[in-house]
């Protein structure tokens, strides 16, 4: 009996540590979030592209499909080259596992109108993520509109 006891109490804490993560993947995004901001709004292409798995896509409005850590490094190296400032994130929700976790979110950014002028750009995104070994957060997917 005893030994049925303590299988039971070791299963419960085994099982707490997926509680933590679960309630950890929004403080985790959110520091995604930020870092991918705060890359962009450096404009650094590369930090961006680095935050990306191998095998990443990201799927713009432009309907052209970026594969991997360099195109999609591309990517955002044009809208820089654009202009494009400003850049924010703000969570909607957030889900997923020990390996595998969403976000979306409403993003802001500044562009320029035709005749040079800043202007307001905005919308929403979706983000699938890839827990690492080392805890951290890497996008496999991301789409905009």
């Amino acid at each position: 009996m005893k030994l049925a006891q303590i299988s039971a109490l070791v299963i419960c804490l085994l099982g707490v540590p997926g509680i933590s993560l679960a309630a950890d993947a929004k403080g985790d995004v959110q520091q995604a979030y930020a870092a991918w901001d705060a890359a962009f709004n450096k404009h650094d292409a590369k930090a961006i592209g680095a935050s990306y798995v191998a095998t990443a896509k990201l799927m713009p409005p432009t309907h052209q499909v970026a594969s991997g850590p360099a195109e999609i490094e591309s990517f955002f190296a044009g809208l820089f080259a654009n202009g494009v400032t400003g850049h924010k994130l703000e969570m909607i929700d957030v889900g997923g596992d020990d390996k595998v976790v969403f976000g979306t979110a409403k993003w802001s950014a500044t562009g320029k109108d035709k005749e040079g002028k800043p202007s307001p750009l905005g919308g929403l995104a979706m983000h699938v993520f890839e827990r690492q070994a080392d805890g951290s957060l890497k996008l496999r997917l991301q789409t905009f509109n």
